[in-house]
C-alpha cells in the first residue's frame, strides 16, 4: 500500500536484507529505524568461518557499494566474483554497510522487538480491510537495559530470518524422546572445527543429522578434523535414502555453484569411500536420546534401517529452521500451513520444489502482500521453513516492495544508482 515519505518505517533485524532493506528506505527519504535485538550482521558472524557458496556479486546490492564508497572512496570492496567466508562479508561489505552515512544513526542494537500490534485494532477488527492502514503499528520494544516502552510507525519490515529457531529432531520434525528437555546440549549449526570449537570435537565421535548442505558442511569439517585428530570419527544418518551409490546429497547437474558441487562430491565421497572417517545410515533416524551430564555422552536409540542404541560424544542435528510468527500474532498474517512463510509466496516456491536455489523465483511485488497493509516479511524469514533462500532473492524482493510503497512500478534504484 502506498506510503508517502517520510513517513515512519520499522525494520526488525539488523542482517543482510535489514540493511539493505534499511538503505534503500532512507535513499527514499523515509525516516527509518532497524531494531535488532543482538548486534548488526550476528548470525552471519556466527557461521562466519564458512565459506560461501554463492560469489560476492549476488551478495550485496549496487545501493550498498555505492553507500560504502561515498563513506570511504578508498574502500576495499571484494570482486565479484570472490567466495567469501561469513567473517570477510561481515568485515568487507555488512559493517562497513551498517557505518555509513545512512544508516549508522539508524541502526538500534541491544533493542529487542517483543511484539508489533496495531496501536487501537484488534486482530479481529476489519479483517483485510484497507482502513486498518489508518492505524499505526504499536511497537513493544525492551532495550539492552531492560527497559520496555512502545514506539509507533506506519509501515513494519520483519527481516529478523530465522536463524534464532531451529526445527526438531524426530523423524517427523517433532522432538525425538528426550530432546525438549537436553535441546541446550545439542548444537543444531555450524561450529568451528578447526577453530575456536576444535576441543568439544578433536577425537570425539559424532552423530551428524540432516540430509543438507549444512549437515555436508559439519561432516566435511569434522573428516579435516579427523586428518590430525586421528582419533575422530563420525556417523551421519539420514532419514530418506541417498542419491544411490552416489551418497546423500544429489548432484546438480551443471552446477553454477563451483564451491556448492565441491562440497557435495566431498560429503559424497566421505559418506561412501571404504576408508573414511565417515559411517553413512541411511534410512535411519533418532527415536530418542538421553545425556549423561557427568560423563558428558549421549545414549541415542535409532529406528529405521538401524534399531539399536549408540553412544556419541556430540550431537550435530543440521535439520532446518523454522520462522519465529509470536511478535506479528496480533496482526492478520495469512500464513502457509506447510512452511509458514507468508502465504502468497509460499504458494509460488511450493510450485517449484527443485535442489537447485538458483532455479527457484520470486512471483513479483504481489507476493508479497499480506491482509495486514503495510506490514511485511523479506529474507530467509519470507520462505517459512523453505532452505533455499538467497541474499540475491531478497534484493528483488526490497526492490519490490518499494514499488509497492511508492506506487511506482518502474521504481529501481539498484539500476538507477551509479558506481563511477
Amino acid at each position: 500500500m502506498h506510503l508517502e515519505p517520510p513517513s515512519r518505517i520499522a525494520i526488525l533485524g539488523a542482517g543482510p536484507c535489514g540493511l539493505e532493506t534499511g538503505l534503500y528506505a532512507r535513499y527514499l527519504g523515509y525516516r527509518t529505524t532497524i531494531y535488532e535485538q543482538g548486534e548488526i550482521a550476528q548470525s552471519v558472524r556466527e557461521w562466519g568461518h564458512v565459506r560461501m557458496f554463492s560469489p560476492f556479486c549476488m551478495n550485496r546490492s549496487p545501493l550498498g557499494l555505492a553507500a560504502i564508497q561515498a563513506q570511504n572512496p578508498d574502500s576495499d570492496a571484494p570482486s565479484d566474483n570472490d567466495l567469501l567466508t561469513g567473517h570477510e562479508w561481515y568485515q568487507r561489505y555488512l559493517l562497513p554497510l551498517a557505518t555509513s552515512d545512512l544508516l549508522k544513526d539508524h541502526i538500534r542494537t541491544g533493542t529487542k522487538v517483543l511484539s508489533v500490534g496495531k496501536q487501537m485494532l484488534s486482530k479481529k477488527e476489519n479483517p483485510a480491510s484497507p482502513d486498518r492502514a489508518q492505524d499505526p503499528f504499536r511497537i513493544l520494544i525492551r532495550d539492552a537495559q531492560g527497559q520496555e516502552s512502545i514506539e509507533l510507525a506506519e509501515a513494519v519490515i520483519d527481516t529478523t530470518g530465522v536463524w534464532g529457531q531451529t526445527n526438531w529432531l524426530g523423524p517427523g520434525g517433532a522432538p525425538a524422546i528426550g530432546e525438549q528437555r537436553h535441546a541446550e546440549a545439542i548444537n543444531y549449526r555450524l561450529p568451528d572445527f578447526l577453530g575456536a570449537d576444535r576441543e568439544h570435537f578433536e577425537n570425539r565421535r559424532t552423530l551428524v543429522i540432516g540430509a543438507g548442505f549444512s549437515a555436508a558442511t559439519n561432516v566435511t569439517g569434522l573428516a579435516d578434523l579427523a586428518n590430525t585428530a586421528r582419533q575422530t570419527t563420525i556417523v551421519w544418518s539420514t532419514r530418506r535414502a541417498g542419491a544411490g551409490d552416489m551418497g546423500p546429497l544429489p548432484e546438480i547437474a551443471d552446477d553454477k555453484l563451483p564451491e556448492r558441487a565441491r562440497l557435495t562430491r566431498a560429503a559424497n565421497g566421505l559418506a561412501t569411500a571404504p576408508d573414511s572417517p565417515v559411517q553413512y545410515w541411511p534410512e535411519t533416524w533418532v527415536e530418542s536420546l538421553q545425556y549423561d551430564a557427568r560423563r558428558h555422552q549421549w545414549s541415542v536409540g535409532f529406528e529405521g534401517a538401524r534399531q539399536e542404541t549408540e553412544v556419541f560424544d556430540q550431537i550435530l542435528a543440521n535439520v532446518g529452521f523454522r520462522p519465529d510468527r509470536d511478535v506479528y500474532r496480533e496482526l492478520q498474517i495469512h500464513e502457509c500451513y506447510a512452511t509458514e512463510g507468508p502465504i502468497k509466496l509460499a504458494a509460488t516456491l511450493l510450485g517449484q520444489e527443485s535442489s537447485d536455489c538458483l532455479t527457484i523465483s520470486g512471483a513479483g511485488p504481489h507476493s508479497l502482500v499480506s491482509p495486514e497493509p503495510n506490514f511485511y516479511i523479506l529474507g530467509a524469514k519470507s520462505y517459512g521453513r523453505n532452505s533455499q533462500f538467497l541474499i540475491a532473492a531478497g534484493l528483488v524482493q526490497i526492490r519490490d516492495l518499494f514499488t509497492l510503497l511508492g506506487d511506482r512500478a518502474d521504481l529501481d534504484l539498484y539500476e538507477s544508482v551509479t558506481l563511477g
